[in-house]
Parts: C-alpha cells; structure tokens; sequence
C-alpha cells in the first residue's frame, strides 16, 4: 500500500540584508506550499540573510537580525502545521556556522550545521563561517531567549543529526556537501533516512546545469531516497546570478522541476511522492550489508507525521510522475541570465534605466539584445499578471504606482528605459554608424547619434600647446606610442561622455534619476587586456564580460532567428575593430590582427590558463597535440608566448575591470575569481619560454 508524502522545495529572490524583504518572500513561499498541501517546505541556503551577505556576516547585528526575522516566522499565523527547513546563520560558543533550522509548529526541532563550505571559485565561505567537522556528532544549543519566549525551550540539539518523525526520518545537507566525494547523503541513505533535503546557493554558469542537475539524480539512483532541492534565485547585488531551479527527484527520477530563469521573487515547487517507493528501491543486498558499516546518526525525536493518511487509503491523493529536466542552450542562457540579472540590479539601484554606447560592433550588439530579452520577460511576466513586475516596470518608467501603465509591447517599453549613443569621430565608418541607428530602431532605444571630433582635437591641442609636439597616427608617420595614445584619447572621451549623457538624458526628457552605464567588453578581450583603461569599457555593470566572443556569436545568430531581427546577420558579417585608428585605401583596423590570435583561440588560453592552471610549457605541450599539424610547433609557441606577454602587462586592467555578470569559469575578474598579481615583472615568462624553445628545436631534429 502507498504511503503518500506532499512536499514542497522553493527558490526565492533573497536580497542580502533586506530583512522584512526576505520573510516576506520567505512566508509567501510557506503559504504556497501549504496551499498545494504541503507537510514539508525546504528553502535556499542562508534564506533569511540572503545569500551574498560577504562580510556583513562577520557582524554581530547580522546575527542578532536573523534571529528577530526567525521569531517572527515562528509566531506567523500561517507557518503552524508543517515543517519548516530554514537557512540562516547562526553563532554558537563563539563560533559562526551556516545553519539549517528544523521547526514545526514554534518548536525548534534541530539546528543542522554545514559540514563541508564553499571556498574556492567565487566562494570564500571560509572567510565567514567555520565547517562542523563533527560528523554525527551532537551537542547542546542554547537558544536566544526571544526564541525561548516563543517555543518554552531553552536548549536544542545542535549538530549532525536527523528527524525522525512517526512515518519516515529526515535529514539535511547544504549545497556544496552535494558536490564532495564523501557526500553526507551516501551515509543517510544508508543509515535509513528516506527524505533528504539541500538548501543551496548556487550561481549560474554556462553549460554548468547538467553537472549540478546530474549529482543530484544521483545522490539518490545508487542508493535510493526522496531528495529536494532549493536555491537562491537572482543577483542579490553581486557579480553572480543564483538560478534556482528548486527540485524534487525520487530514486533517481525528477518528480518536479522549477524554472531555471525567471522574474518571480518566490516559485514553489511541489510534487506527491510515496514512501514505499524508496523502501522497495532500497531492499538490495548491498545495501543491506553496507548499511551495517556506515555511520549512525542520532536521530531526533519528533511527534509528528508528514502524511496526512496513516493506513488508511485515500484515492484522491495521486503520486506525481517522474519528467525529464529540462535543459537551455547555451545561446538561450546568455539570452536569459544576463537580462534577469540586469532587471534584478535596474530595480534594486532604483535607476531610470540603462545607457549604451553603441559601437556597432557585436559586443554592443549583443549587449543591446540581451537588455531587449530584459524587456520581453517584463512583457511576459505583465501578461501573466505579475503585481510585483508591474510595479517594478512603472517605477523603471519613472511613472508612480498608482499608474495604469503596464508594458506590453517589448520596444516600446525599452524606449522608456533603455539609451544607446553612437559616438563617432573621423575614423568611425558608415556602415558601423548605420548599423547602430538600425538596431536601436529594431530594440526601440532613445538613440544619440554624434560625433566627438571636436572632443577629441581639443585633448590633442591641449598637449600640442603644453609639449609644442604634435602625435601623430602610425599611417601618418606617427610612432607606436603616438598611435596608441590617439587611440586612447577617443575611447576615454567615451567614457566621459557615457557619463554625462546617462547622468542627463533622463533631464533631457523631463524625467528624474540617473541611468546604469553598461559595458560591452567580452570575457576574452578582459583576459588578454584588449581594452583601454578607464574607456567606455568602464561603466557600471557589464552583462557580457564573462562571456565568450565565439559565444556571443552564437547567441546573436539565435536572437536573429528568435526574435524576427534580420538586421542582426549584418553585425555577424562584420569585421570586429575598434575604428580608433584612420582607415586608409589599404588599412582598415582589425581586433584579430592587432590581438595576434583569434577570439576562438583566446577562449581556448582562458580555459586552460585557469581551468586547465596551465603555465606557458604545460598549455604549449596541451595545444601542440591539439593543433598540430594545422599549426607548426613555432607558430603554437609564438602564439603561446603572446598570449601570455600581453596578460602579463595588461593584467593591472582587471584590478579597475567593470563588474561583469560571471558566465565563465575562465573570467578573469581578480575581484574574488582569478587571485593571481596585478603586476607579473617576468612579463615573457623567460624560464618557461626557453623550455618551449628547447622542446620546438627538439621536434626539428
């Protein structure tokens, strides 16, 4: 006979700090649950704060904070009869730990410490939080004595224990324990415990989900056990966006499946599971002598059930069917991540909208299709009767709430949010001027066409009259200093410029605010510095920094076809080039040809620079299998030693670099990601250059 379990697993749009904020959402997700007929509801790791606090967690008040929201919770009219799974951080003999606390009905039932903290990659959990390196061990909590008010205890068990409740036993696991070789959920499943929840706070990443997707189905296909899932969603004021897609997987198959991008501050996402499904799928006889070798976990006593029939059969209640997972592409990721992190930030800065400067090159018009995918998600989440997107969508408007306004047309709300200029100059191009003022029709952005000439021959004079030398271009005779600071000149004025439009446009149209500035520079020009510091690569947010330009490609061949924009094909037949220099009968700047290499071999040096940690010797070894025999070993090596000059001298670039929204693992950002010296002396890595020497003279003989 079944024994039939409805649970619930959430992702919410967690703000860090924002305390009222996140127990709304946090009460809102509770209701949900129990409205779909809920005895269980998980939630994200760290729910109550918010995830990305940083080191506002190593203030007391954060502390003090989260247990006045926890008390609240507990009191709360609607959070009484089902169990609760709630993540904040918590303080014990001096120690801060990441928590989960277990609650029903203003009981405190167990406070589960994270055993096993995120510390490498964006994550620096260590830095706040200290790992319970106590597996199975349980000690003594003593609860603050707002929360003894409430619940009448005044200890709680605190540790590595589980729920053991009248018809099933529960435990718990957060986030990176998931990705461990000795995950804790092997030694539960085999200890008997049959639900196990994990509350994570995991970003997104192109191509990322299925590894995620995959542990998960996992944790329970050798071993069995109804496992939930719930995360963070949204940017919560950093470089990252926490994609939540919460989940619900039963021996191994997905039962439930939230969305992965989405505008909705809370989605709950519920599924009927049957406790006889495990117990069957467990009766294997390795499991059984395994079992006998594992770890014991104390298990807490709890006088409740989570299902509502006992032994009694009720044909109402329907187990949920298993679903396959649901996978984006990665051009509809960059169409997606990006523009729901942008919307995040617009709405949370409380800006007038966003300004472009508009290059009509492919990173600007890749910029400017993703703030258009911004706008047709607003568009989709106002048909569905969005209250909160709505609001939203009007302030961003700069119209009150009271407003009827509700955007339903995608270009004609961007001509309230969104800006772009083309600043040309004498060397700017026609058809790079006209394909800018094309696609800002197409997306329906308030458009500045100008030229800056006089602008940039003021700066010139300037130093003309201060030095008495004039610099001139290359083509002109110049040196390669002189042509490099002309060049420099134009795309500082940018910057400045950027600046002053976004600072006033909104002025111009009789509205209040300011707007974002956003950069356009991809992942691979960041990491090999093809960029001038403090241009208009320097701005506030850049959508696109972490993302590849043979990606880019991809995802405007996409947006082409998906969102009916012929005009986009033009921007990838296109040449890139910065148009910085004079373009003459038999000269026409190329980005390629300046760089050295191409964007798609700059993809491959960024993957095996950091995710590879290849030096210049071990990448030339990697690539000389790989690129043989297209290449000579002598061209791999020149291209290897360039590669690594140009990121050694232009490596204090990043230490200024636009916050990006991070979509490679291989980005360069030196914020938190890429730790490595902003200043490299050996700057040709003159050790490893003469092994590669050694080993090309070797393959000559």
């Amino acid at each position: 006979m079944g024994h039939f379990v409805t649970i619930s697993t959430c992702a919410l749009n967690q703000w860090a700090l924002d305390w009222e904020g996140n127990l709304d959402r946090i009460v809102q997700s509770i209701v949900q649950a129990k409205a779909a007929g809920s005895t269980l509801r998980v939630g994200p790791e760290l729910e109550i704060t918010g995830y990305g606090c940083l080191d506002h967690f190593l203030e007391g008040d954060t502390y003090l904070h989260a247990w006045e929201m926890y008390a609240q919770l507990l009191q709360h009219e609607e959070c009484g009869d089902i169990l609760l799974d709630v993540g904040m951080p918590v303080m014990h003999r001096n120690v801060r730990y990441n928590c989960r606390i277990l609650s029903y009905n203003k009981q405190v039932l167990l406070i589960r410490p994270k055993l096993w903290l995120a510390n490498d990659g964006n994550y620096r959990e260590m830095r706040y939080f200290t790992p319970w390196l106590r597996p199975c061990h349980v000690e003594k909590y003593s609860l603050p004595r707002m929360i003894a008010e409430i619940t009448g205890q005044h200890e709680v068990d605190f540790g590595d224990a589980v729920l053991s409740l009248f018809d099933t036993v529960l435990g718990a696991e957060s986030c990176e324990e998931l990705f461990t070789p000795d995950a804790p959920h092997i030694n539960m499943s085999l200890d008997g415990i049959e639900i196990i929840t994990n509350s994570s706070g995991s970003h997104h990443q192109l191509r990322k989900l299925d590894l995620r997707m995959n542990l998960i189905t996992e944790a329970t296909a050798k071993c069995g056990g109804i496992y939930l899932y719930a995360n963070q969603r949204g940017c919560d004021g950093d470089r990252l966006y926490y994609d939540g897609c919460p989940l619900i997987v039963v021996n191994g198959q997905v039962v439930g499946q939230g969305s992965q991008f989405s505008l909705k501050d809370v989605e709950v996402v519920t599924a009927t599971v049957d406790l006889e499904d495990v117990r069957s799928y467990r009766s294997l006889m390795s499991h059984g002598l395994q079992s006998r070798t594992t770890p014991k976990y104390d298990r807490i006593k709890a006088n409740f059930a989570l299902s509502k029939t006992g032994s009694s059969f009720d044909p109402t209640i329907v187990p949920t069917k298993p679903r396959a997972i649901h996978y984006y592409k990665p051009e509809e990721e960059i169409a997606l991540g990006p523009a729901c992190w942008m919307w995040d930030y617009l709405r949370r800065s409380r800006a007038a909208g966003f300004f472009l400067p508009l290059s009509g090159g492919i990173d600007s018009c890749s910029t400017a299709v993703i703030v258009h995918s911004m706008c047709r998600l607003v568009v989709t989440a106002c048909e569905d009767g969005d209250e909160l997107v709505i609001r939203d969508a009007r302030r961003a408007a700069g119209l009150s709430p009271d407003s009827e306004y509700i955007p339903a047309d995608p270009v004609e709300f961007a001509s309230r949010i969104f800006h772009t200029s083309y600043m040309g100059t004498e060397n700017s191009s026609f058809d790079t001027r006209q394909r800018a003022t094309r696609l800002a029709n197409e997306v329906g952005s308030y458009h500045v066409d100008l030229n800056m000439d006089l602008a940039v021959t003021a700066v010139r004079e300037i130093f003309t009259i201060v030095t008495g030398k004039r610099p001139l271009f290359r083509v002109h005779g110049g040196s390669d200093a002189e042509n490099l600071a002309l060049q420099n000149i134009q795309a500082r004025l940018r910057m400045v410029l950027a600046y002053l439009f976004a600072q006033l446009l909104p002025w111009v149209r009789n509205r209040t605010g300011g707007l974002l500035v956003l950069g356009s520079a991809n992942v691979d020009e960041c990491l090999r510095g093809y960029l001038t510091k403090y241009d208009c690569s320097s701005a506030d947010i850049n959508p696109i920094g972490g993302i590849s330009k043979t990606d880019l490609k991809s995802f405007i061949a996409y947006a082409r076809d998906e969102y009916k924009m012929p005009i986009l094909q033009t921007f990838l037949d296109a040449t890139p080039t910065a148009e910085l220099e004079p373009i003459t009968e038999t000269y026409v700047q190329s980005d390629e040809a300046d760089m050295g290499m191409t964007y798609e071999e700059l993809s491959i040096f960024g993957r095996l620079r950091k995710i590879d940690k290849c030096g210049p010797y071990s990448m030339f070894i990697k690539l000389y299998h790989e690129w043989t025999p297209r290449l000579s070993a002598e061209q791999i090596a020149m291209k290897v030693k360039t590669f690594f000059f140009y990121y050694a001298i232009n490596r204090h670039k990043m230490t200024v670099i636009t916050p990006s929204y991070h979509a490679e693992s291989y980005s360069p950002d030196d914020n938190r990601f890429d730790l490595r010296p902003f200043l490299i002396p050996n700057m040709r890595f003159g050790w490893a250059a003469k092994r590669i020497d050694q080993v090309v003279a070797q393959l000559k003989e």
